[in-house]
């Protein structure tokens, strides 16, 4: 068997968010790298799941339709993806026209204030710029490097536009225990990005979510170190949730990104968090009954 063709990678972005390839592109290059199974999980918006669907039509390659939103609460700036998610749940619907209304009014304020630092952008411009729903400090970044103010996007970060910098702005982020509630009532599975990439805090807290019903976590992720992969699988084990892993592909060229399909995810990965999603689906319908 050619075990290339096991290969799957649950955590990709596309121009949907701030991804640099569209659904169409990253569908081309993930069967250019004989993938099995991709989930598209663009922040706060499932725009791009109907195209990436659409190009995978006849290809064998699975996608997977899933989102990532970000939460917040006084243990911090957490991520959760949400997989299997019913894109005409209402309420889910309305916590990601919330978010994305505020990310649009962020990144407008942003712009105000690197202008008052010497720094004018044309709003219109980074708001082309993002092409889907949902807009992004990368864009930001993105501008100030097209005009010249900054030689690479990660010094657009670490001077301008990261959590310290004088052009930061906070945004709206629900806690975690209703973003995984919306993910839940939408029929979805919800799980948590990267916690040791995020942090001890988010790992220590993971036996927390998941009495709120979180339904798994992000085990393999690039430059996961052995321990870490141990630990997040016993806790999976301990608190019976699923083990997904991903890139967190943004595409080729962007700044400390990785490529898709570069970390090991087994492949049962995905057939579990596929059972887990029909469970939740039957258990929504029998509520609803």
């Amino acid at each position: 068997m050619d075990q290339r063709r096991n290969r799957v990678d649950l955590h990709i972005h596309s121009t949907a968010s701030d991804g640099a390839l569209t659904p169409s592109e990253v569908v081309r290059l993930a069967l250019e790298r004989a993938l099995s199974t991709i989930a598209l999980t663009d922040h706060d918006t499932l725009g791009g799941v109907t195209e990436a669907q659409q190009a995978a039509l006849g290809t064998g390659l699975e996608v997977i339709p899933g989102l990532e939103i970000n939460s917040e609460g006084e243990w911090g700036d957490l991520h959760f993806l949400g997989y299997y998610v019913d894109p005409g749940n209402e309420p889910l619907r309305e916590m990601l026209q919330a978010i994305r209304d505020a990310r649009v009014e962020r990144a407008r304020r942003m712009v105000e204030r690197l202008g008052k630092m010497g720094m004018p952008l044309k709003w219109e411009k980074v708001r082309a710029s993002a092409g889907g729903d949902s807009i992004g400090r990368p864009h930001v970044a993105q501008a100030l490097l097209n005009r010249g103010y900054v030689e690479t996007l990660p010094e657009a970060f670490a001077r301008f536009i990261g959590n310290d910098g004088p052009a930061y702005v906070p945004h709206l982020r629900f806690t975690p225990p209703e973003v995984i509630g919306a993910i839940r009532e939408a029929g979805g599975v919800s799980v948590i990005a990267h916690p040791a990439h995020t942090g001890p805090e988010a790992v220590d807290r993971i036996p927390e979510f998941a009495a709120h019903g979180l339904g798994g976590v992000e085990v393999y992720y690039p430059h996961q170190p052995p321990e870490a992969i141990d630990r997040l699988l016993a806790l999976c084990r301990e608190h019976r949730l699923l083990a997904t892993g991903g890139s967190d592909f943004h595409g080729s060229g962007v700044a400390g990104g990785t490529q898709l399909g570069s970390v090991h995810v087994p492949p049962e990965c995905a057939e579990r968090l596929r059972d887990a999603a029909t469970a939740q689906r039957r258990t929504l319908e029998v509520s609803e009954a």
